[in-house]
This record gives structure tokens, C-alpha cells and sequence, in this order.
């Protein structure tokens, strides 16, 4: 017992280093596994804008009809586009969570097939929402 104390070498080992970003080579597993992070984020700040439209239906004609105005502007739309692609995005990959929870999709080749699913379907879906909603004039 003692000749490995004698060994051992003194002082605290160095840790080892975490992988990071640096590390890994970028892959479509690893940009799906960072925008489900970024799209869970902008999920927080769509539910802001809820809150906005509720707070504004609640204080009356003239103040709702200033923020639909507002969210009918370009830059408006464009938060409320990406707002829904984060949706269906975020859909999609928590639905491949859950199949991961279960034990199913992680050969590699699999990985990557359902990270592109994912990224189509949302990009499909997203397009085709707003498409209905222009041609049905949201209704």
C-alpha cells in the first residue's frame, strides 16, 4: 500500500476538459441540438408577445388595434414568422426527445435523418401556415 502512495505523483491531477464548440466538428445533430436551446429561448419571448396581445384586448378597442397594427408591420411579421418556425421547430425536436427517451434513434445515420426532418418540417410547416393565413386573410 505504501509503494503506490509513493507513485502517486503529487499535487492535484489536471481535469479534464469539457468537449466544447471548438472541439466538435458542426454537424446537423449539433446545429438541431443548439437551435432547440435557441428556440426554446424564443418560445419565452413569443410568450411575451401574448402577453402583450392579451394586455391590449384587456385595455380596450383602441389600444388592441394599436398593437395588432404594430405586429402587422414588417419587422412585426417577422418576429411573429419566427416565432412560429421556433414552434414547430421546437415541436418537432421534442417530439425526437421523446423517442430518444425510449431508448430508439441514436445510431448516427438516424440522428441525422431526423435532425433534417426536423428542420424541414418546420420550415415546411411555418411556410405553409402563413401561406393559408395569407390566402385566407387569417380567418
Amino acid at each position: 500500500m505504501t509503494s503506490s502512495m509513493a507513485e502517486a505523483t503529487p499535487g492535484p491531477r489536471a481535469r479534464p476538459l469539457s468537449p466544447h464548440l471548438q472541439v466538435w466538428r458542426w454537424h446537423v445533430t449539433l446545429a438541431t441540438s443548439i437551435l432547440h436551446r435557441l428556440t426554446g429561448m424564443a418560445l419565452y419571448a413569443g410568450a411575451l408577445i401574448v402577453a402583450g396581445w392579451a394586455l391590449a384586448l384587456a385595455s380596450g378597442p383602441q389600444v388592441y388595434a394599436d398593437y395588432i397594427s404594430l405586429l402587422g408591420t414588417i419587422p412585426g411579421k417577422l418576429a411573429l414568422f419566427g416565432l412560429t418556425l421556433s414552434a414547430f421547430f421546437h415541436l418537432a425536436t421534442g417530439i425526437r426527445h421523446l423517442v430518444w427517451d425510449v431508448g430508439k434513434g441514436f445510431a448516427p445515420a438516424t440522428a441525422t435523418v431526423t435532425a433534417w426532418v426536423c428542420l424541414v418540417f418546420a420550415l415546411a410547416a411555418s411556410i405553409g401556415l402563413w401561406a393559408w393565413i395569407s390566402l385566407t386573410g387569417g380567418r
